[in-house]
């Protein structure tokens, strides 16, 4: 097999969706033909471009006949593990990111260890990184964070049934343990919502 056809074998494989950066391919290929083929399979719209150094494998829409947005979440992510650094979603970005919130977003936040930065994602998209005390950033799980985060943007007093539930459609059930043991020493009251979104009966 191809240097080319095994590198988009390992693109795809994890996934429509998926970004990354040419670092996430250096331990299974040798850096210098990573480059030029990462070219290739972009010009040849294998892959994606979103922004320098970084790449997806963009998700497509029969019905609407073209790519879709990046996985901002997956893009920010992309970039932690580039740079190694922690990151945790912020507050509005979380409610963006789980359809709670109906505005359009155009900027993304997320907390990080490393320094602040900030990162235009295609034409239309700003991601921003904000430096922050570690004891901010510290869940294992990307869904631990992200309810977390759209739990405290909401406030205590403006969680519903109705919230709940729309988190819950979101949450892969076979999570539910993962995220309880994750989010233990989170805000109390937080954590009584998440063992609510948790239950398996409902």
């Amino acid at each position: 097999m191809k240097l080319y056809q095994k590198v988009f074998y390992f693109i795809s494989g994890h996934g429509r969706g998926w970004a990354f950066s040419s670092s996430d391919l250096i331990k299974k290929f040798d850096r210098q033909q990573i480059d030029s083929t990462l070219s290739d399979l972009s010009k040849n719209k294998k892959i994606r471009r979103i922004s320098r150094g970084i790449y997806d494998y963009p998700k497509y829409s029969d019905l609407l006949q073209k790519e879709l947005s990046p996985d901002i979440d997956q893009v920010a992510r992309a970039y932690a593990r580039k740079f190694n650094w922690r990151i945790e979603v912020y507050g509005d970005s979380a409610l963006n990111l789980l359809d709670l919130s109906t505005q359009i977003q155009a900027k993304y936040i997320y907390l990080s260890d490393g320094p602040n930065k900030r990162y235009k994602i295609l034409e239309n998209i700003t991601l921003e990184f904000k430096k922050s005390a570690l004891k901010d950033i510290g869940f294992k799980y990307k869904e631990s964070s992200l309810i977390v985060q759209s739990l405290k943007a909401l406030g205590k007093d403006h969680i519903t049934s109705k919230t709940i539930h729309k988190i819950k459609e979101q949450i892969d059930y076979k999570m539910y343990d993962k995220i309880l043991k994750d989010t233990q020493s989170t805000t109390l009251w937080v954590y009584e919502i998440i063992k609510q979104i948790c239950e398996k009966n409902k």
